[in-house]
């Protein structure tokens, strides 16, 4: 048995017995593929990774920078309590109708709003609500801005909250520092900001599955 295709019967035992998909999570991914959506989105298993980690925060506040289809969103937004808020940001204006309609199927509308539009223009108008702190921020968009969408989840987060940025080993390939490709700079940029920021502290974990090699970033926000 290969190695990729072991990983991929590990997954499936993980989630069947873990975090086996719902019909609102099944339609969602149906949905996503039938519009021919990338296949990026988290995993079953990631999923209610994300999902625990917002319960273990007693998240009340959670926002998302790269909604896609919704699946993680759906999966975050179920950590909530009724009187939870969830924003994701989204920059295409098709991921995000068809992100809308998979988080209202979940009946997670009045808890969840989508925004469209760059993140970096999305985020400033953000702050400039003043809205309460975020106990989360799950970070999934484009990487070559993860260290700009870092500092923005700094400014909104509060002593406690936790950073999660996702793909971080790009296919190993975080590790060449002669890089050029902007995914690979980004991604090391946001790596050496947690590990250098004076209100941070954090981890990175490598992992394998049905998505190949991968792996996350955690990042706690110090006082």
């Amino acid at each position: 048995m290969s190695g990729s295709q072991l990983w991929d019967d590990v997954d499936f035992y993980f989630t069947t017995h873990l975090s086996p998909d719902d019909e609102a999570l099944q339609a969602c991914l149906r949905d996503s593929e039938a519009a021919g959506l990338p296949h990026v989105n988290v995993t079953a298993n990631q999923g209610k990774f994300l999902q625990l980690l917002a319960q273990i925060q007693d998240a009340r506040h959670i926002l998302e920078i790269g909604t896609l289809g919704g699946y993680s969103t759906i999966w975050l937004g179920r950590a909530l309590p009724a009187d939870g808020r969830l924003i994701s940001l989204e920059y295409s204006a098709k991921h995000a109708e068809i992100a809308t309609r998979n988080i209202a199927r979940a009946g997670l509308d009045k808890v969840v709003e989508v925004r469209v539009g760059p993140a970096l223009e999305s985020l400033p108008k953000l702050a400039d609500e003043n809205p309460a702190p975020f106990d989360l921020v799950f970070v999934d968009a484009d990487k070559a801005n993860n260290p700009h969408y870092l500092e923005w989840a700094l400014r909104l987060t509060r002593a406690g909250s936790l950073i999660v940025v996702d793909n971080v080993v790009r296919g190993g390939r975080v590790v060449d520092s002669e890089s050029i490709e902007p995914d690979v700079r980004g991604t090391r940029a946001a790596i050496e900001m947690i590990a250098t920021h004076p209100r941070l502290t954090g981890t990175a974990l490598q992992t394998v599955g049905s998505k190949g090699y991968d792996g996350f970033a955690l990042a706690r926000v110090l006082a």
